[in-house]
């Protein structure tokens, strides 16, 4: 799976950029500011329909200008697709091969990608809700039913905690109302529930040969998914859950047991790293389930995604960054963004096309033109 050519149209800083790639390897060098981490953000928007940096869909849109649009030609075994992802006031249209999506959900997942940040590398000591998107994210890409059960729980959950509110003692209150959410977030907590647990399963087994590599055979990793359900939960055990704790949540006024209360923790040689590892283990076992994805993905979907790292190799040292680049070199379309060539301490940057990105602009730059900066 590769990105032959890419379009943008009023998408952050970009006016109209075309642009076409011949290689796997990719890399964009710019200053900051001038629009590397805003190309890798549309190609993630293409993907996810959702951005990595903000949940206003406006501040994607150049400014004073009705809409930004993503265009790209992909290559999926050797057969063309055209993908239009459209952001306006009227919302989001997504449409591949020139057929529109009645619902975003239906689009998700076509083309997958996974996204190095260097926030990404605070996954592990980071809190809860950023794990629990990360969750959400990766096993979305590869199950759109997923994508459409949680948007489900998500509803009924505010619901729920909006009519707990409600409650006043020694006034009318409809249980019958409160038993129907009950049932309905029982069926969607186990269902997203037991999705988890499979990811969780697939990440471990994963994650753990690769840590155990960049680790120099000197660690082990181990990630525990904490939840409110302990092991594998019927339906009907999520419901007796809610029952049973209803007047702790009507006094709390929100529900304080399910799904969106998850939590993953990462283990090192038996230490919970978020809490008592140093910053390079934690780097490591981030490194591990990010890199780890790559292959849940090929095996999932029989594709490879696209892989993007955003200005993340200057956060690495040199045994992290080799391990990231020897990872990706010859299997999977990669996008690089970074201030200076010289950070890429990798053979890798030999079999590279370079790009200088400056004030939304995209020049391809020729081979030895560029000697290190």
């Amino acid at each position: 799976m590769e990105i032959k050519r890419l379009q943008l149209v009023n998408f952050r800083n970009y006016r109209q950029q075309i642009i076409t790639f011949n290689k796997k390897i990719n890399i964009f060098i710019g200053n900051n500011a001038q629009g590397k981490t805003s190309l890798l953000e549309s190609l993630y928007v293409l993907s996810i329909s959702k951005s990595h940096k903000t949940n206003r869909d406006k501040e994607m849109v150049k400014f004073h200008e009705p809409f930004a649009k993503i265009s790209a030609t992909l290559e999926i075994d050797g057969d063309l697709h055209e993908l239009e992802f459209i952001i306006s006031d009227q919302g989001k249209k997504a449409v591949i091969n020139g057929v529109e999506k009645p619902r975003i959900s239906d689009y998700i997942g076509f083309f997958n990608v996974v996204m190095f940040a260097p926030e990404d590398l605070d996954i592990v000591k980071g809190d809860p809700q950023q794990r629990r998107k990360f969750l959400d994210i990766e096993i979305g890409q590869t199950s759109r039913l997923y994508v459409y059960e949680l948007a489900q729980y998500n509803r009924l959950l505010r619901q729920r905690n909006e009519y707990l509110k409600q409650y006043v003692p020694g006034s009318f209150f409809n249980w019958d109302y409160l038993d129907v959410l009950n049932q309905q977030l029982a069926k969607y907590g186990a269902r997203i529930h037991a999705k988890r647990l499979m990811f969780i399963e697939k990440l471990n087994r994963y994650a753990s040969i690769l840590h155990h590599q960049i680790s120099n055979h000197q660690e082990t990793l181990d990630i525990h998914y904490e939840s409110s359900y302990q092991g594998n939960v019927s339906e009907a055990d999520i419901y007796a859950l809610y029952k049973s704790n209803v007047q702790e949540d009507l006094r709390r006024g929100v529900t304080t047991l399910g799904i969106h209360r998850d939590d993953l923790i990462f283990y090192v040689n038996g230490i919970d790293v978020s809490r008592f590892g140093s910053q390079g283990q934690q780097r490591t076992a981030a490194l591990a389930v990010k890199l780890s994805l790559i292959d849940f993905i090929k095996d999932a979907t029989g594709h490879y995604p696209i892989v993007l790292l955003d200005d993340v190799l200057s956060e690495l040292d040199d045994t992290r960054q080799s391990q990231l680049l020897d990872c990706i070199q010859d299997r999977v379309q990669t996008f690089v963004t970074t201030t200076n060539i010289a950070g890429v301490k990798h053979e890798i940057i030999k079999h590279a096309d370079l790009f200088h990105i400056s004030q939304g602009q995209i020049t391809r730059i020729e081979e030895g033109v560029v000697d290190g900066k």
